[in-house]
Parts: structure tokens; sequence; C-alpha cells
């Protein structure tokens, strides 16, 4: 196996680069963490609205037939069943295979911050949130198929059930270090050819790509 080695210049370089990201990596971080409170605020979904706890008064579904049958539903699901089965991002949405009591199985987007567990966190009884259907077709794409049917097929695939709604929240560490990664990131991809171009310039380092010497007409 070949090792091939940075040279000076660069190392250099990009080390002088994660030096300038430091500053508005922080300042980022700490805007972030201000934010953060507004962000909880609007990713937090109301009692009985899609995405939220759902109380006595949501209808208990029981088969893919109820939830063709109501506008708004729940399921209750044994301890964390419901997220012991498959799973994968469809789009921007990330479904869980859920095993409706019917033992059908649908896909469904749960904001797992309005599940309600009752009894021991494994074994007892988890109320999910409030859920809708959403019509999709989801054979448009084989790798969401391959992930959240690992185990077993679902039992249609014209829908998933909507549990999410405008609901869930990220830690505040990974809704801040998310911020922190992307300005480092950035500040690099912009430093380190100012950094490069300003060091050749000065004739400090060598060129970043060697000029090819024109063919003599000897050659």
């Amino acid at each position: 196996m070949r090792y091939h080695r940075l040279r000076f210049d660069i190392w250099l370089c990009l080390l002088l680069s994660v030096g300038v990201s430091l500053l508005p990596a922080k300042l980022a971080e700490h805007i972030r963490s201000n934010n953060y409170e507004d962000y909880v605020e609007e990713h937090t979904v109301a009692d009985g609205e899609i995405g939220g706890k759902a109380g006595e008064e949501v209808f208990r579904a029981q088969s893919v037939k109820d939830l063709e049958t109501h506008d708004t539903f729940t399921v209750i699901s044994p301890g964390i069943e419901y997220r012991n089965r498959g799973a994968g991002y469809y789009g921007n949405q990330y479904l869980h295979a859920l095993t409706l009591p019917s033992g059908e199985l649908v896909a469904a987007a749960i904001n797992m911050d309005s599940v309600q567990n009752k009894g021991d966190y494994y074994t007892g009884e988890a109320t999910l949130p409030v859920g809708r259907i959403v019509m999709e077709d989801l054979t448009s794409s084989e790798s969401f198929l391959s992930q959240i049917e690992y185990k077993e097929p679902l039992s249609r695939r014209d829908f998933y059930i909507d549990m999410r709604g405008g609901g869930g929240k990220v830690s505040q560490e990974d809704y801040t270090e998310s911020a922190v990664m992307l300005v480092q990131a950035l500040t690099v991809i912009i430093f380190f050819p100012l950094f490069h171009a300003l060091g050749s310039k000065l004739g400090i380092f060598p060129a970043f790509f060697a000029k090819k010497k024109p063919p003599s007409e000897w050659d």
C-alpha cells in the first residue's frame, strides 16, 4: 500500500485556516445557543394536533381500514416495538416500520417527544402521537424500501402516517454543533486558498499546481 504525505505548505495553510475558523465557530455557537429556546418553541406541537400527544378522545386505530376511515387517530404500541423494525429516510422524512394491532405493517413518521409511555419503557404501553395518512408512492425510493423492509415487507406502500407534524426537536448540543461545523468548514474552504496564494506570492510556498513547461522544439 502506498502512502501519500501532504506537503508542508498544505499542512501549514490548513492549520492556519482552522485557527482562523475558531472565532466565527465560537460566535456561531453563541448565536445558536441563544436561539435554541425559539427553536424548541417552534418545534413543539400542541396536544391533539398532528404530531402532538394523543388524549383519550383520539381514536385508537387497530388496522389499515381504521386509518383510512378516520381523519386523525393514534396507535397503541407495545413497549418500543415501533422502533425495533426497519426505518429509513424517505426524502426528508425519517419513517419507522410501525406494526398495527392488526399485525399490518405501515410506515410512520413519529414525533418521539409526543410518545406517552405507560408502565415499563420497554415492555409497557406506548400511545403514539396524533397521526394522519399521507398518500405517497413509497416504491419510488428503492434504497428507502431496502432499509425499512429489511425484516419484513410493508403491508401498504402507497401511503405513510404523519405522526410528526411540525415537531421533532434535536438536543441543544446537536443544534449548535451542526452550525459550528458548517461555519468551520466554510471558513477553512475560504481561507485555505487565500493563505496559500499569499504564501506563493511572497515566495514562501511553491505554487499549489506546478505549471508544466512548454515542450521544447528539441524534444
